[in-house]
Order: C-alpha cells, then sequence, then structure tokens
C-alpha cells in the first residue's frame, strides 16, 4: 500500500512539474498544447551528452535533432522565469 502511495506521489509531482514547464517554457512554441506525454518523448527522450561542471551544464545534442530549437527557447523562457 505504501509503494502505490509513494509512486502517486511521485506520478503527481512530474506531472505538475511538466505542466510548468509547459506552461513556463513552451507557451511560444509548437508544443503550448501538447499532452505531457508528447513532451515527455520530444523534448526529454532524446540522446544528448550531458556535461556537468561546477558552474555550468552543458548539453550536446546531436545536429540532426528536430527539436533542438524549442528545447534551446524553453531553456532560454526558463530561465527567465
Amino acid at each position: 500500500m505504501r509503494a502505490n502511495q509513494l509512486r502517486l506521489w511521485f506520478a503527481s509531482m512530474a506531472y505538475v512539474l511538466l505542466e510548468s514547464v509547459r506552461r513556463l517554457g513552451l507557451q511560444t512554441t509548437d508544443l503550448a498544447d501538447a499532452t505531457c506525454g508528447t513532451i515527455r518523448r520530444k523534448l526529454f527522450k532524446i540522446g544528448a551528452l550531458v556535461t556537468v561542471s561546477v558552474r555550468r551544464i552543458k548539453f550536446a545534442m546531436a545536429s540532426g535533432c528536430p527539436y533542438q530549437d524549442v528545447f534551446a527557447d524553453a531553456c532560454r523562457a526558463l530561465g527567465a522565469a
């Protein structure tokens, strides 16, 4: 019973976070009205090289990534918010 409750809390928090990303970061993009599953599939389930240093996090995406501009716009909008 407790494991199911914890899983429900995690799923609820993930949905709230993804909804906030859509509301704040994707409002001027093509994914402004997309469902959470579509946003997850097109923006978060991509192959990228993540480099973490003390001061910054860098994402190196393939040049053929179709949603690279949308991802950059969302990062800029979330950074400004």
